[in-house]
């Protein structure tokens, strides 16, 4: 390992299970990311249970779960003797004799994932003895981890400064090209570091009546006005562009369900103080898929929404013909 430069969070984290493989043994060797209930596998050295890079468990039927809350040891070289492990729900899916788990930390201390292994029978005492060494590989993984998302960061600011001249001349906000070029480089690190995400897709509902009944110029105050409310609800890091005439995009970085929701409750909440009218759909990156997968789902949600509104309106003006639907002044 020493003759290698690792640099990068992934080439480090294969060398070393791979190393720990070939030192200590155990069938499988993972370095594994928590995002929410997901336990995503980053990386594995698997010798005979089948398990690939990419693939997505249930946190909390994890050993690893119960280890981080300190209810069973780092290692447990005869796991059926530990409650909390024997108890798990993977241990009726797959067997297990054996077990090694590390936590895999941020610099603020909050749970990136876990450097761990798993042997279908139990191994001697004396494996306990390599405990250390797991730990301080874990420890200068976490190290490398927090070196790459420095850099991250930093990328993140390059792309976003270069993406301003693919900008949508009228908003200001990343216009399709835009947006796809961003996306594709997100959906990069969603693979590489098993970051969640959120895609929005919004749609105004009232652009073609401004535009016949008020005009363009009003027309165009509207977009203006929906973007700058999508721009106040969204966090710094996230993506905003118009994608289409009247349609708005959010990609929601390094977002989980709950922080997805709270960025839709922002947006409506926003556009209700601006009288702005808008379909909205929401999807969350599965991790066994991709943002393109996420960004069509959250389409369709938001087609589905708009159908909704539509046959709302519709009964509406069926019950009560006399009433007048008064269209919002968006000037600014």
């Amino acid at each position: 390992m020493s003759e290698l430069q690792l640099t990068q969070f992934e080439d480090a984290a294969r060398a070393v299970i791979q190393f720990l493989h070939n030192r200590i043994g155990y069938d499988l060797w993972m370095v594994t990311r928590v995002s929410g209930n997901d336990w995503i596998v980053l990386e594995a050295e698997d010798h005979g249970y089948h398990v690939t890079k990419g693939a997505v468990f249930n946190w909390s039927d994890s050993f690893c779960s119960r280890m981080v809350l300190g209810l069973g040891p780092r290692m447990a070289t005869n796991a059926c003797k530990i409650p909390a492990y024997a108890s798990a729900p993977i241990g009726r899916l797959v067997p297990i004799g054996a077990y090694v788990g590390i936590p895999l930390s941020r610099a603020d201390g909050t749970l990136f994932g876990t450097l761990c292994a798993i042997h279908p029978n139990s191994v001697a005492e004396t494996v306990a003895e390599e405990l250390p060494l797991i730990e301080l590989l874990g420890q200068l993984l976490g190290t490398v981890l927090e070196s790459n998302m420095t850099v991250e960061k930093s990328h993140r600011q390059a792309e976003r400064a270069m993406a301003i001249a693919m900008n949508d001349s009228l908003t200001g906000l990343y216009n399709r090209r835009g947006w796809d070029q961003l996306l594709a480089s997100e959906e990069t690190r969603c693979q590489r570091y098993g970051h969640s995400a959120c895609v929005i897709t919004i749609d105004l509902d009232d652009l073609k009546q401004v535009n016949d009944h008020q005009g363009h110029a009003q027309g165009d105050s509207l977009l203006r006005n929906a973007a700058n409310a999508i721009m106040a609800a969204s966090r710094s890091h996230d993506i905003v562009a118009r994608v289409g005439g009247d349609e708005f995009m959010v990609l929601g970085v390094e977002c989980q369900a709950s922080g997805a929701d709270s960025l839709v409750a922002r947006i409506r909440k926003n556009f209700l103080s601006a009288s702005i009218n808008a379909s909205v759909g929401v999807s969350i990156r599965d991790p066994k898929s991709t943002l393109a997968i996420a960004a069509e789902n959250s389409d369709r949600a938001m087609y589905h929404e708009k159908a909704r509104r539509k046959s709302i309106v519709a009964g509406a003006k069926f019950s009560a013909p006399e009433s007048i639907v008064q269209i919002p002044n968006y000037s600014s």
